[in-house]
């Protein structure tokens, strides 16, 4: 997000694009063969981008994910990221520029979602800075940032019901909740704080409490302190299945905004969804070089 709080940007690489209704359509038996990097801003001018390649676009070494004509390079104190990619209807345009992500510290943290371990997160650096360079009028920005991973072996609709997930900027770092039911009747509750060190600590989570529902009617709900209420201060991505906005909500006294999330996984499991995500969702299989 910037600093001044008018724009933010999300970027995600996968492998095994998650949420792709052609890795579903696939039987996901072969996860470099649906890759994707997904370039999303917010913000005056704020432009989708998720295009579904296939594995000749797909490179990767220990230092870098390249996918297409956009990569993700780690040089050992920063995370620069190079967009070129066409965003979706109805904005059809091309995101080009450069984000550098800079880490205050690398954290430890590895927190198993299942039991079994079949999906993993993974918070890299929750307190971060970052610079915004893209070549659209007034998208050139600094502020704070956050940079995670999540890993799995099984489709998310076949261990989780629901989730809300959200990081929280603190005067001490960083505070994020991770919240889940999984299919088997258990439920996830994490609640960690992040220092500017990266050294990590598991606290008591203030209650969860919920807040107003999505455009699509999605319940929302995230941690709040007893007799506060979340409100929504900047919309972000809006779908059937899924939300993210900026929330502000009242942690141990202090009032704090951060990105939230909310993902109903019984919704996203529905047949009817594929279609309409395949037409934010483009699938080029090919790739030239």
């Amino acid at each position: 997000m910037s600093d001044d709080g008018r724009r933010a940007v999300s970027i995600i690489g996968f492998i095994g694009s998650v949420f792709s209704p052609w890795y579903h359509w696939s039987g996901r038996g072969d996860p470099a063969n649906h890759c994707c990097l997904n370039v999303a801003t917010y913000g005056p001018g704020g432009r989708f981008a998720m295009t579904d390649r296939g594995r000749d676009a797909l490179r990767t070494t220990t230092d870098s994910l390249r996918i297409g004509p956009s990569q993700m390079q780690w040089t050992g104190s920063e995370l620069r990221i190079d967009i070129n990619e066409i965003a979706s209807p109805p904005l059809v345009s091309r995101i080009r520029g450069r984000i550098v992500l800079t880490p205050r510290a690398i954290t430890e943290v590895e927190l198993p979602l299942t039991e079994d371990g079949a999906h993993v997160w993974r918070p890299f650096a929750p307190v971060s800075r970052i610079r915004v360079d893209l070549d659209a009028p007034g998208w050139q920005f600094s502020g704070h940032g956050y940079f995670d991973a999540n890993f799995g072996t099984r489709p998310l609709e076949h261990d989780f019901s629901y989730w809300t997930w959200g990081r929280f900027p603190t005067k001490a770092g960083a505070a994020c909740f991770y919240d889940a039911i999984r299919r088997d009747g258990t439920s996830l509750e994490a609640a960690l704080t992040f220092d500017t060190k990266g050294q990590s600590r598991t606290v008591a989570a203030p209650p969860r409490t919920a807040f107003r529902r999505s455009n699509w009617l999605l319940r929302r709900e995230t941690r709040a302190d007893p007799g506060t209420m979340p409100r929504q201060v900047k919309a972000m991505l809006d779908a059937p299945f899924y939300n993210r906005a900026v929330v502000e909500t009242v942690i141990a006294g202090e009032t704090v905004q951060g990105v939230h999330e909310a993902l109903d996984l019984d919704r996203y499991a529905s047949k009817v969804l594929k279609p309409m995500l395949a037409v934010r969702v483009p699938r080029r299989r090919g790739w030239p070089g």
